[in-house]
Formats: C-alpha cells, sequence, structure tokens
C-alpha cells in the first residue's frame, strides 16, 4: 500500500509583518482614514450650520408674518402688517422642475444609449464631448438664450397646444401675450440639465459588463433587448442619480429662471399663460431692495428649498437602495 506524505501548509505570515503598525504603508492608511473621516464630518458640520442658521433667521421673520407662511399668494414683508407665503413659490418650483424632468430625463437616456451603444466609435467621441462641453455653459448664457430666442419660437407652438389640447385645461392658453410662463420655464431647465443627466447615464452605460451583453447576443438578443435586458437594469441606479443631479440643479437655478419667467404671485393650471414664480427666481429679483426683515423672509423662502432639496435626494437614495440588488450593480 503506497504511503501518503502529509500536504504541507504554507507557514503563517511572520508575527513582525503582521503587527508592523509603524511601517509608512500602515501611517499612510491611517493618515487617509483620518482625512476621509474629517472630510464626512466637516461635510456634516457645514450642512448642520447652513440648517442651523436658514432655521433661526426663518422662525424671525415667521414670528412677525401676519399671513399664513404656507398658504398667502402675497410677498410684502415690507408691508404693514408685513405679509408674505411661499405657496405660489412651491407651485412654480415643482412645476418648472417637473416640466423639466418630464422632458430632460427620456431624452438624455436615449441619447446615453446612441452614444454607448449605436454610435460608431468615430462619431461618439466627438458627440460625448459636446455633451459635455454644454453641461459647462453659464446659466445666464442659457437664460439670455431663452429670452431672446426661446420664449418668441414658443408663441407658435403654444398657439398650437391651445388649439388641439386646449381641452386639458394645462394647455388652454387663456391670455394674450409672450410664452414668459412655467412651460417656457421647464424647457429651458430641461435644456439645461439635458448635459448633466446624459453625461453620467453614458458613464454607467458603458460600465456594464461585456460579458453580460454577449451572452445575450449569444442567446439570440437583438440590439434593444440587450439593452432592456442587460443595460437598463444594472444603469437604472446610475440613472436615478443622474435624474436627481439633474433636478437639483432644477431645483435651484436662478439666473435663467428669472430671465425667461414673467413673475407674479398668483398660483393658476394653465401653464401657457405668463406668470409664477420660483424659490431661486424671487429670491434674486427681491434680495437686493428687501430690508433686513425682507431678507429674513427670502431666507424663510430658502429653507423650504433647502428642506425639499434634502427631501429629494432622500428618496432617490431609498429608491436606489431598494433597486441595487436587482440592478446587478454589486454583483
Amino acid at each position: 500500500m503506497a504511503s501518503t506524505t502529509p500536504i504541507e501548509t504554507p507557514p503563517a505570515a511572520p508575527v513582525a509583518r503582521q503587527r508592523a503598525g509603524t511601517t509608512s504603508g500602515r501611517v499612510g492608511d491611517k493618515v487617509f482614514l483620518g482625512l476621509s473621516r474629517g472630510s464626512g464630518i466637516l461635510l456634516l458640520v457645514i450642512m448642520a450650520s447652513i440648517a442651523v442658521f436658514l432655521t433661526y433667521r426663518a422662525a424671525l421673520a415667521v414670528s412677525k408674518d401676519e399671513g399664513n407662511f404656507f398658504t398667502t399668494f402675497d410677498w410684502n414683508p415690507a408691508g404693514d402688517p408685513p405679509v408674505f407665503g411661499i405657496a405660489v413659490l412651491l407651485f412654480g418650483t415643482v412645476v418648472s422642475s417637473i416640466i423639466a424632468m418630464a422632458i430632460a430625463v427620456p431624452v438624455a437616456v436615449g441619447i446615453a444609449l446612441f452614444i454607448s451603444h449605436y454610435a460608431p466609435r468615430k462619431l461618439a467621441a466627438p458627440l460625448a464631448y459636446v455633451v459635455d462641453l454644454l453641461a459647462a455653459v453659464p446659466s445666464i448664457v442659457y437664460g439670455i438664450w431663452g429670452a431672446l430666442v426661446l420664449v418668441p419660437y414658443l408663441e407658435g407652438p403654444n398657439l398650437w397646444l391651445d388649439q388641439f389640447f386646449g381641452w386639458t385645461y394645462i394647455f388652454e392658453k387663456t391670455e394674450v401675450g409672450v410664452a414668459r410662463s412655467l412651460f417656457t420655464v421647464g424647457i429651458l431647465l430641461a435644456i439645461m440639465i439635458l448635459p448633466i443627466v446624459t453625461s453620467v447615464s453614458r458613464e454607467v452605460f458603458l460600465q456594464v459588463p461585456r460579458m453580460n451583453e454577449e451572452a445575450a447576443l449569444a442567446l439570440g438578443a437583438t440590439r434593444w433587448e440587450v439593452i432592456r435586458l442587460s443595460v437598463l437594469p444594472f444603469g437604472r441606479s446610475g440613472v436615478i442619480s443622474a435624474s436627481m443631479l439633474g433636478l437639483g440643479r432644477a431645483l435651484g437655478e436662478t439666473m435663467a429662471v428669472a430671465t425667461v419667467l414673467s413673475p407674479s404671485f398668483v398660483i393658476s393650471g394653465h401653464l401657457l399663460n405668463a406668470g409664477g414664480g420660483t424659490f431661486a427666481q424671487n429670491i434674486a429679483a427681491k434680495f437686493d431692495e428687501a430690508n433686513e426683515y425682507g431678507r429674513d423672509a427670502l431666507i424663510a423662502s430658502g429653507l423650504v428649498l433647502f428642506v425639499l432639496t434634502l427631501l429629494v435626494n432622500g428618496a432617490a437614495r431609498l429608491i436606489i437602495a431598494r433597486r441595487k440588488e436587482y440592478s446587478g450593480a454589486n454583483a
């Protein structure tokens, strides 16, 4: 009977190497860990400081407000008595952002898929560069373009929407005037956030494992089926993150909205009528002329925008966390 030789196991790492806490690598790890942890704590401190400042100044303003801060359709902090409310601003901010997201996200995902999976390489690179370049255009440039080009151009389409879709009430144009409306603002915001959503979505789609796509093609899937079964599920959380980045810019956009919108403190479901307002636009328009109490009132509206942004990003994180296990991104 043949004898068996025992299998020798490799010796354990030297104790000195395991406990080398004074080596340069371990020191570097500790320094990096400390810097990372400090950066995270500093970010939390800054956010908390902003929240405390906004809350304190908002409380001073709301305590003197003779109207209802949430339902009053007026903004006159310098009046006697002082009256102001955020109902119109909240409505305009949310509606214009929803319009922008409804237009920009599908188009951005389509462009990202075309660049990453359909366009020839010689065309994809320049097209991606142009998209990234559009993301760097200043807001005021978009605002000037919107006021000089987009507003006059949309007068015809607005009349067309009123003629064929006026029965929906939303697209019924009941006032005569230029297209300085929330609908125009939504289109302008969609153009502004389109490069951001496109760039992030494109990078996410390029990270899809090549083996997943090749396996689907080997099973006889068409190009669209590969995208629907492999690319989109993998990149869903990334597209949501890109959309939230775009939504954050849409919610807080100031100069472009102030250049295009004709502000008024009236809530109207007729989106083609001139008028409306947003938090950022109202703060930019009234901050210089406001007295100390008026600035507190503007800060109070800024606090609402701050909370709204936090809620939107928190909801996005919850959606991403629930979808992540099905996306394939954590495989």
